[in-house]
């Protein structure tokens, strides 16, 4: 039965041509909680649902044009991302912190009653002084969307995520090894979840979300089960 203090959820999803941000997607048009599902992207998701509206829009770093449409949610799942490998520390910077920065004070901005989960990554660094270039730049944006007005900000640091069967964006790495699992939950529970238990657990932040703003694995799968 729903609580009554509980609120049905109109979310902005990031990056639903991702791995993860498929699978948060999936979850969503699920869950009945979830009553509204925006996803912006570069391009097209692939998803058609009644709950379901999409703005295909090219440039995140101004995302000015479609900013209207952006008003009335009450969370966002950011989880539109990129490898550091290859890359530039100024490159990495400003494809991972410039972008998620400007995207995060546009709807924080509009939506003051707006839960902002970001898909972040085990490891990374709230120092902002290690010597992994990823980690403190993933840090450094931990930190500073947890300075911006939203309602709650939560900092997601999945492992090892056994994908959503049925679903196309899963990474090559991940479907070869999906079969070791099993054994890899066992031995490395603090390191081990699945992509359904991500996005679940996102759901339940706006609703039932703890005080802490970093979850770890552990705190991501707890999260699921409420």
């Amino acid at each position: 039965m729903e609580n009554k203090q509980d609120k049905k959820i109109r979310a902005i999803i990031t990056g639903c041509t991702g791995m993860v941000g498929e699978g948060v997607l999936h979850e969503c048009l699920l869950h009945e909680d979830v009553e509204e599902v925006l996803v912006i992207g570069r391009r097209s998701c692939g998803v058609t649902h009644p709950k379901l509206k999409e703005i295909i829009h090219t440039d995140f770093f101004d995302i000015s044009p479609v900013k209207e449409q952006l008003k009335n949610y009450n969370a966002c799942f950011f989880c539109l991302g990129v490898t550091s490998l290859g890359k530039k520390e100024d490159e990495y910077y400003r494809l991972t912190y410039t972008l998620t920065m400007h995207f995060a004070q546009t709807v924080s901005s509009l939506n003051s009653d707006m839960t902002f989960c970001y898909v972040s990554g085990a490891a990374t660094d709230s120092t902002e002084k290690g010597r992994s270039m990823w980690a403190r730049v993933k840090g450094k944006t931990e930190n500073d969307l947890m300075k911006l007005p939203f309602k709650k900000v939560y900092a997601f640091r999945p492992g090892f995520m056994r994908p959503t069967q049925g679903l196309k964006h899963a990474l090559g790495f991940y479907k070869i090894i999906t079969w070791l699992y099993p054994l890899l939950r066992a031995s490395f529970p603090k390191f081990v979840t699945t992509l359904k238990e991500v996005g679940i657990a996102m759901i339940n932040t706006v609703n039932k979300g703890p005080e802490n703003s970093i979850l770890e694995v552990k705190d991501i799968v707890e999260l699921a089960k409420k």
